[in-house]
């Protein structure tokens, strides 16, 4: 009996490492994805969602 519940310990312990290894991989892949740059450009709107300022003839010639 006490083989038998020192196996199922060891089965426990076993399956509670790969279920952890598999989280951290898909929060891994997860993050990876959530930061990796863009593929191509968003039609000059930055990646955070805000355009850049164009700059007008007038503000151009008083620097």
């Amino acid at each position: 009996m006490k083989k038998l519940l020192a196996l199922a310990v060891v089965a426990g312990g076993v399956f509670f490492v790969i279920k952890r290894n598999k989280d951290a991989k898909a929060e891994a892949d997860l993050w990876r994805e959530a930061t990796a740059p863009a593929e191509r450009p968003l039609g000059g709107a930055s990646s955070n969602g805000s355009a850049p300022a164009a700059a007008s003839s007038d503000s151009a010639s008083k620097n």
